[in-house]
């Protein structure tokens, strides 16, 4: 059964809702890489006190492509792109790889 959104509800109360659903909670942890860069980048680029146009101009890309990846479009990123970005906000882009947690029984 799909649960609907209700009005008056935060939207904390309603993803807790939805994070019951196992297919969803699997679905949104897979995701939480892409949140956490996207998260990164934009305090990063508020840090530097840029613009999405100037960081843009930076990387030789336009001011839509980055509000794109801003917006969780980073699946479509390359590696290349996301140096470019770290490199004009003064980080380092690190890539790792990491055992995937087990999964506890309930």
């Amino acid at each position: 059964m799909k649960k609907k959104y209700v009005r008056g509800t935060t939207l904390e109360e309603h993803k807790a809702e939805l994070m019951k659903n196992l297919k969803f909670r699997k679905a949104w942890e897979g995701l939480q890489p892409e949140f956490d860069l996207m998260e990164k980048m934009i305090i990063a680029r508020g840090k530097a006190g840029i613009s999405q146009k100037e960081l843009a101009q930076r990387i030789g890309t336009k001011q839509s492509a980055i509000a794109r990846l801003e917006g969780g479009g980073f699946n479509k990123a390359t590696v290349e792109t996301l140096g470019k970005i770290a490199d004009a906000l003064n980080f380092k882009l690190v890539i790792k790889l990491q055992p995937k947690k087990e999964a506890t029984a309930q």
